[in-house]
This record gives structure tokens, sequence and C-alpha cells, in this order.
């Protein structure tokens, strides 16, 4: 787009002129009235301010979606930021500049502090209060630039340079207007403007008059709503203190009833006929009945209550599942169902009341167990975030879709030829979702019938702990010497979360910044080798974050990624960013495009050290296509040697070999300072044991199968490691 036109402002006409000017297009580009009054306003105040307070002044009109590059370079600050509903529209943007002494105290005009009996200050706060977009700069002795602009009307088409040369044929046609009609004029827009604030006046009358009739209807609701709220509650009081009384009273007779029924069957006083033997099991498996009713009665009534009390200590999910298994397993009165717990793996400690977490997975438990007539009921724990889920999964009936959520229902029964055969109390589910919420979690199921269900607890690893406060927030600001700093500018904690599991045993180590501040704390005290920049962030926009990382000297050269959830590519690279991406970014394409930024330059080798000839040549044929020179080792003498002088990018190791294994190879490598650094994939062919697992999983970025290294889904993973290594590779290796 080009300037439509350019007025100089040497006296108090060309003022005048310039508010004319600013009418007329705003007029041609089909601006309402009262915008076009707000433009020539704004327009007239800066232009004065340019004539009375400087000299060798101008004003600039232009049409274009973004700030003119040309202006960009002129700003500073921006006052007014950039409206997110507003990417795709075209703008009237105006410049006015000068060569005056510029302003000394602009800060303080800005914010309103300044006062002034000329009225300087005035005019920028008030343009700027009518304008979309604001920018000013002013450096003392050399002058002032104002760049406003205004979003064109939706009604007003996409214009296009033919447009615009029509645009600027008009205006040449129309002469400026005497100062005596330019007074004619602003009267009228006044006349218009003052009988627009009668209507809103008389409007804004008629609106309160009507919210003084519906708070009166409110105001009565909020009456009755009180009333019915404290039956109810009382009524509630009502209910949980008669389930609590009757709990207790029935204990006892209860724990009497179990306690004489096991005497006689005994056989403490005596032998019992078969059918004296057969009425008195029954009369104690009734009281056993009972009793788990009125447990479950008293615990709800409690829950709903607020009176139980959580008591959370630290406890190990191994524990918990041998526990459970020696408690459950004489329920399981059926041989052709098997109950699994499976081995918790990378379960931390949890800091909660284990007695309601097991009173929990006894319910799902003990269900499963009744609604499985054949199969296995599986127990299993995962860590999920900051949760421990725990899943008990049956091979039983299952429960129909509309059902699924009225079986947490209070005392329901699901009508099925087995529900006939098995007695419950119906309260076991509603009790576990309830103690599940009481520390900090919730439950679920999915089910299929005749397939079976997996019921879901979801509970916090720390009782009283929310995530924002997780471990996270611990997270250090200690270099790791042999892996590369990143610095992370994002306030939002899952996605913090991700970044620190796409990072995961890869070379290179984020350091998380959730503010400003702390991002500028950061870099005082660590220089990074990239940066992934957040904009959006809870304390305002990260765009001068951006801009004082590319002025200053120190920073400048930094690649800079930046990650959001707006579109504001242009505005981004135009700033001074290396990439751009929109939220959410794939894992191996943020590799793919840090490994560039930070070792575009860099030349790349790769070390095999393997005593099979025939494995190196297959490994070098699969490298062929990418920019990394190779070097082989025969043996793991050699490899350690190789990799002390040449320092590659990364370490191909085979584990089994004459003189040296793999294992001794790597040990050696971690102990020498000037080769521990270096990312190191295992290639073999051996069976790994658990414990060998175990410890190259702390020291390798993957390990590769050497059967399976020509499929396509083993050179995914070598895809995966070497991106993992910071290695730069072709750009169909990108993701």
């Amino acid at each position: 787009m080009s300037i439509l036109i350019t007025i100089k402002i040497n006296s108090e006409q060309d003022v005048v002129m310039s508010r004319q000017r600013a009418r007329q297009i705003a007029e041609l580009l089909t601006f309402d009235s009262q915008d076009r009054t707000r433009i020539a306003t704004a327009v007239s105040e800066i232009a004065r301010n340019s004539f009375k307070y400087a000299q060798n002044g101008k004003v600039e009109f232009e049409i274009a979606e973004d700030l003119p590059p040309l202006w960009l370079k002129k700003i500073e600050r921006e006052i007014t930021p950039f409206p997110s509903s507003n990417f795709d529209c075209q703008y009237l943007w105006v410049c006015i500049s000068d060569r005056g002494q510029g302003i000394d105290d602009l800060g303080s005009i800005l914010d309103g502090r300044y006062h002034s009996q000329t009225g300087m200050g005035l005019g920028i706060i008030g343009s700027k209060r009518l304008m979309d977009r604001f920018y000013i700069t002013s450096t003392p002795g050399e002058g002032t630039t104002v760049v406003m602009a205004k979003v064109l009307p939706k009604r007003t088409p996409k214009l296009t340079g033919k447009d615009l040369a029509k645009i600027a044929d008009q205006l040449a046609l129309q002469y400026p207007q005497s100062l005596f009609e330019e007074v004619q004029q602003q009267n009228l827009e006044l006349i218009n403007t003052l009988e627009e604030l009668r209507k809103r006046q008389e409007e804004l009358s008629q609106l309160n008059r009507e919210l003084e009739d519906t708070n009166r209807g409110v105001v009565a609701l909020y009456a009755e709503l009180d009333e019915k709220a404290e039956f109810l509650q009382r009524a509630n009081e009502l209910k949980t203190r008669f389930l609590s009384n009757m709990s207790h009273e029935f204990r006892t007779p209860l724990n009497s009833i179990t306690s004489l029924s096991r005497m006689l069957l005994d056989r403490m006083d005596g032998e019992l006929t078969s059918e004296q033997e057969k009425q008195v099991l029954l009369i104690h498996k009734s009281a056993e009945g009972l009793s788990e009713l009125v447990n479950d009665l008293l615990d709800l009534a409690k829950v709903e209550a607020g009176k139980i009390l959580v008591h959370p200590n630290e406890f190990e999910v191994k524990d918990l599942f041998a526990t459970l298994r020696g408690m459950l397993r004489p329920l399981l009165n059926n041989s052709s169902v098997y109950l699994s717990f499976e081995e918790p793996v990378d379960i931390p400690t949890l800091y909660t009341d284990e007695g309601k977490v097991a009173q929990i997975l006894r319910n799902f438990i003990s269900n499963a167990i009744k609604y499985t007539e054949q199969g296995e009921v599986m127990v299993q724990a995962s860590k999920l975030g900051h949760y421990v889920v725990f899943a008990v999964s049956d091979t039983g009936i299952g429960i129909d879709p509309q059902d699924r959520e009225r079986i947490f229902e209070e005392f329901i029964q699901l009508d099925s030829d087995m529900q006939k055969r098995v007695k419950g109390t119906g309260l076991g589910l509603p009790l576990s979702r309830k103690l599940a919420e009481l520390l900090g979690g919730n439950v679920s199921v999915k089910s299929q019938l005749g397939v079976g269900s997996t019921f879901f607890a979801t509970i916090p690893l720390i009782y009283g702990d929310l995530p924002k406060e997780s471990s996270l927030r611990q997270t250090s600001w200690q270099l790791d010497d042999d892996r590369i700093p990143i610095l992370v500018v994002e306030d939002h904690e899952d996605t913090l979360f991700t970044y620190q599991k796409y990072f995961e045993k890869t070379v290179y180590q984020i350091l998380p910044a959730r503010s400003l501040k702390e991002a500028r704390q950061i870099l005082q005290k660590i220089l990074p080798k990239a940066i992934i920049l957040d904009i959006l962030l809870e304390e305002g926009s990260a765009w001068p974050l951006l801009c004082e990382m590319k002025e200053n000297p120190c920073t400048k050269n930094l690649p800079i990624i930046v990650i959001t959830v707006v579109d504001n590519q242009k505005k981004a690279l135009a700033l001074g960013a290396d990439a751009f991406f929109i939220k959410p970014v794939d894992r191996l394409q943020l590799l793919h495009n840090i490994n560039n930024l930070i070792n575009r330059n860099k030349e790349q080798s790769i070390l095999i050290i393997d005593d099979r000839e025939v494995s190196r040549y297959l490994l070098r044929k699969i490298l062929a296509d990418q920019p990394f020179t190779v070097i082989e080792a025969t043996d793991g003498s050699s490899g350690i040697e190789y990799a002390q002088k040449k320092n590659p990018s990364c370490i191909f190791l085979d584990l089994v070999m004459p003189d040296l294994d793999g294992f001794k190879v790597l040990e050696r490598l971690k102990e020498d300072r000037f080769t521990r650094g270096i990312p190191v994939i295992i290639n073999t062919s051996k069976q790994l044991m658990p414990e060998e697992q175990s410890y190259l999983s702390g020291n390798v970025l993957g390990v590769l199968s050497k059967e399976s290294l020509s499929t396509e889904r083993a050179k995914g993973i070598l895809r995966e490691v070497l991106l993992k290594a910071g290695l730069v590779l072709n750009s169909h290796y990108g993701g």
C-alpha cells in the first residue's frame, strides 16, 4: 500500500486542513458520522500540538493491514494493544511527526499525571482514547512521532491498489473548506453529538426504570430462595442426625447377633442339627449384610455433615496393594475368577489418607468380584501428572450406558439376573465417589455390556496440594553442565508440564519462567541457548520482553521461538522472532526447529562403536542421506579414544564387544568430563535384563534393536533419538 496524502504543517490553516482531510478520507472509507468525528478530532489535536510546540511537522495517511514497516522503525512503545479480534482487518493509519524539542516527561502525560494550563498532554490522552491503536515516541531535541489507526468498518470491502488510487483522485477534487465553513461543520458535528447523547440519556433512563422493576422481582425471588434453602438445610441436618443416631443404635445389637451366631456356628455350647446350622448361618449372613449397610450409612452421614476427618500419611502403593491382596482374596469363592494386582512402576510415595483410599478400592474390587462369573479382576495404578489413577478392571456383566451415572446414586440396584443373585447395599459406589472428592479427586467408569467394566479413582499424590503448587514450582535454575539450557517463558502449568515431557531424555534442559519478572531474573544469571516464549501471559503481553531481548547486545542473537494461541506470526517475525507456532506444537517438529536454530552452522559427526562390520555398514547406510560425518571404531578402547579426540555430536554404541563391552565403555564415557555430555544411543541385538534396562534408561537417549533397524517403525525411533541428541536432520526428518 502507498501513502494516500501528505500534509505539511507550517501554519494554523494547515492544522484545519488536516482535520478536513481526515474527515473527507473517513467519509470515503464509509466510516459512520461518529467515527468520522473521532478520527478528525484525533488528527487535529495531534496536528495542533505539532504546530504549537514544534516545527517542520507533517501528517501522512495510509491504508494497511498492519503497522507500515517504514513507520515501525520510528516507534518505541505501543500505548494501545493490538485488538485480538481484528487480525484480518484493514486500518486507516495516520502518522504525525515533527522535528521539535520533543517531550521531556512523556510517561507522566500518558499516565494522566501531567497538568498544564497550555493544555499539553490533553490532546495526546484524548486522541489515544478515540483511536483503536496508538503509538508514540519522543526524543528530546529530535522531535515526536505519533502513529494511530482506526479499523475500517466491516461493510467496507477489502481495498486494493486501484481502490486507493480512486480515493486519492477523489481527494484531489475536493477543495479545502474555508475557516468559516470548517467552524460550521464542527458546530454541526457538535449538534449531532449532543442529539445522540440526548437519545442515549433517554434510553438509559428507560433501562434504569426497567432494572428497578427487575431488581424488585429479584429481591423477592432471593427472599423465597433463602427460605427454601433454610428449609432444605434443616431437612438435611435432620436426615444426617437421624442416619448417624440410627447407625450407632443399630451397631450394638448387630454386633451381638453376629457374635452369638458365630458362637453357635463354632459349637461352643454343643452340636447343631443340619437344619439349625443352616438357620444360624442365614442369621449370621443377614447380620453381616445389615452391619455393612449401617457402616456405609454412617460414613455417608459423616461425609455429608462434613464431620469426617482426613488423616493423611505417607505410604507406598505397592504396600497398599499387598494389604488389599491379603484382605480380599477370601472373597474369591468362584475358582473361575482370578484377582491380580499389577506391580506399580514409577509412582512416588503418596501423602493422603491411606484408609480412605483402601476403602474406595475395596468397594471397587468387591463389586468386580461379585459381578464377574469368570475371567479376571485386575487392579492397577499409574501416575498422571500430580495424581495417581487407580483402575479396577473386570470381565463381568458390564453396565448399560444409561446406568453409568445411576450407579453412583444412593440405594440404586440395577435390574439384572445376576443382581438378583448378588445382594448389595447400593451405597458402596456413592460412598467411594464422596470419599474420592473429599481427598481432592474423583471416580469414573468405563463399561461395555457383556465385556466388563473398569472403575477409576483419581487421587492427588499429596492431599490438599493443588496442581498449581506442584513440584514445577520447585524447579531449579541450577544448570546441568551436560545439557543445553533453554528458557521457557510460560505461565500455564499444564503447558510447562508438557514441555518438561517433551525435553525429557534430550540434550536440552528447560528453565521455566512463569512471569516476565522470572524470565528477566534468569537472563541476569544464565544465558540460555534458545528461548521459547508465550505471548499471552496472565500479567500481560510478552511483546516488550521480545523487543528487549532483540535490542540487548547480549541476547539479540539468541534464537527465539514464539509459541502462543493467537496467530500473530507477522508481528512476531517483524519484532525479531526466529520461528512461530500455534499451540499445541508437535514434539518432534519443535525439537527439529530448535536443533536447526542452535546448531545450524555446527559441523556434525557420528561415532559408531561396534566390532561387527555388517552392523556398522547397515547403520552407515541408514544415515547416508543425513548431513553427518561418520566415524567408526571397531572396539571399545578405540571408541573411547575417538570420543575424547573427535568430540562427536552423538555416539552409537553396541553392548556386546570382545575387549570392553558396551556397559564398561558407557561407564568410562560418563566418568570423563570431556565425554560425559556426548549423547549415547545403544544399538544392540542383546536381550536386556530389567536391571540393565533400568541402568541404560538413566544414561542413554534410546535403545535400538539391530534386528529391526531397517523397518519403518525403527527408522521413526531412530529419527526421534537423533532429534533428542540435538542433531540437525534433513527436512523430511523434521516430524
